[in-house]
C-alpha cells in the first residue's frame, strides 16, 4: 500500500534514525516501554513492517505514533490501527492528533493498542464530541528482576517443556483470543525468531499450553487448554519464558486485568511490579456506516474489525446516538484481545484467569 510520507504535524521516520530514538525513549521510560521495544524488536528481527511517525519538533515534541497498532487491519490497511506515545509530562501534545487530518481521518473507526491512560483521557475530550470511545483497561506490570528463588514442583512425567516450532503455528493462531486482528503469518515469524515455549503431552505431542515473547517485547498472550488447566503450567510458563526474555535484553511485561487478582498474584510471584495504567480503545464516530468506505491516500477504509468477545459476554456495536463527553467502558466480563487463560494451582485458581500482553500484544 502507499506509505504516506508526512502528515499535517508528523514525518515518516527513517530506518536509520530509529537507534537514536530509541535512546530519546528511554528518558520515558517505564511509559515509554511498549513503544522502545517495539523498535528494538523490529531493529534486531524485523517481525513486521512497522511504520513510526514522530513530531515534526521531534524531540522537542516527544510524540510518536506507530502504525499498524494490530497485523490485520482491514483491505492492509496500516493507518487504521495505532499506537500512540507522548510522555505524561508533555501530555499537552497528544493535542496535535485533533488536527491531523492527513495521516488519521477521524470520520473513520480507529483502534488503538494499550496506550498509557493520560493519553486516551486526553484524545477522549477532543473525540467524545462526536463519537464513542470503547475502552478495554488493562495495568502494565514490569519484571525488573526475576524473583529466581521462587520454587516449583516439577512437571508431571507426562508433561515437558520445550521451544515451540513452525508445526505449531496454526494451532497457536487457532487458540489466540485475537486472531481476528493478528494473523497467522505473524505466529510464523515470532516462532522462527523469538523465543517462544510449550508445554506439550509426551504420548500424543499435544500443545496444552504456550507462551511466546512479542514483538513488542511483553510476554504475548499465555493460552492453556481447557482440559489441562489449574496444573500449574501457566507460572511455569511465565518464569522460565521471563528468563529467556531477560537473557535476550529485554524487560518483560505484561498487561493485566484491573479485577485480574489470579494473574496479577502469578506475575507478581515473580517479581511484576505495577507501573502505570492503560487501555486499548476502539474509536466509532456517529457518522458512521458500516456500508460505506473511505480512502487515505490510495488505500481504502473496510470494515472496522470488532471488539473482543469473552466466552459468555458479547459486545454489539454501538448504533444510539452518543451523547458528548460520555466515555464508554466495556462490560469487565470481556477479556482482552490478547487476553489470555493463565493457571496457579492451589488455593488462588478458584475462578478462571485471564492476562495479556498487547493485545498482544493485545495487539498490540
Amino acid at each position: 500500500m502507499e506509505i504516506i510520507p508526512e502528515g499535517k504535524h508528523f514525518r515518516l521516520v527513517q530506518e536509520s534514525e530509529l537507534p537514536e530514538i530509541l535512546v530519546t525513549l528511554e528518558r520515558y521510560l517505564p511509559e515509554s516501554l511498549k513503544f522502545h521495544q517495539t523498535i528494538k524488536t523490529y531493529l534486531n528481527d524485523r517481525i513486521w513492517g512497522f511504520k513510526f511517525y514522530v513530531a515534526k519538533e521531534w524531540p522537542e515534541k516527544p510524540i510518536i505514533l506507530h502504525f499498524p497498532g494490530c497485523t490485520l487491519a482491514p483491505h492492509n490497511n496500516i493507518y487504521q490501527t495505532l499506537g500512540i506515545f507522548c510522555p505524561s509530562a508533555h501530555i499537552e501534545h497528544v493535542d496535535m492528533m485533533r488536527t491531523e487530518d492527513v495521516l488519521i481521518d477521524w470520520q473513520k473507526p480507529m483502534y488503538l493498542n494499550f496506550t498509557h491512560i493520560a493519553i486516551m483521557n486526553r484524545l477522549d475530550d477532543f473525540y467524545s464530541k462526536f463519537g464513542v470511545m470503547e475502552r478495554l483497561s488493562g495495568d502494565i506490570y514490569v519484571c525488573n528482576k526475576l524473583n529466581a528463588d521462587l520454587e516449583l514442583e516439577p512437571l508431571p512425567e507426562d508433561a515437558e517443556m520445550r521451544l515451540l516450532n513452525l508445526d505449531n503455528v496454526q494451532g497457536i493462531h487457532d487458540l489466540y483470543p485475537a486472531n481476528e486482528i493478528e494473523c497467522v503469518q505473524l505466529f510464523d515469524i515470532l516462532v522462527r525468531k523469538l523465543p517462544g515455549l510449550g508445554i506439550f503431552r509426551k504420548e500424543t505431542g499435544e500443545l496444552a499450553a504456550w507462551m511466546v515473547h512479542s514483538y513488542y517485547g511483553a510476554m504475548f498472550s499465555m493460552q492453556t487448554r481447557p482440559d489441562f488447566r489449574r496444573m500449574g503450567y501457566g507460572i511455569r510458563l511465565a518464569k522460565s519464558l521471563t528468563q529467556l526474555v531477560i537473557e535476550r535484553g529485554y524487560t518483560p511485561f505484561v498487561v493485566i486485568r484491573p479485577g485480574n487478582d489470579a494473574s496479577r498474584s502469578l506475575y507478581t510471584k515473580l517479581g511484576y511490579e505495577k507501573a502505570f495504567e492503560t487501555c486499548r480503545v476502539r474509536m466509532t464516530p456517529d457518522c458512521y456506516e458500516d456500508s460505506t468506505v473511505g480512502t487515505i491516500g490510495n488505500t481504502a477504509y473496510g470494515k472496522f474489525p470488532p471488539l473482543p468477545q469473552g466466552e459468555c459476554v458479547v459486545v454489539t456495536k454501538l448504533r444510539r446516538k452518543h451523547v458528548p463527553g460520555e466515555s464508554q467502558t466495556v462490560d469487565e466480563g470481556i477479556e482482552d484481545m490478547l487476553a489470555e487463560k493463565c493457571d496457579i494451582s492451589g488455593d488462588e485458581a478458584r475462578e478462571r484467569k485471564t492476562t495479556t500482553d498487547e493485545g498482544i500484544g493485545e495487539d498490540k
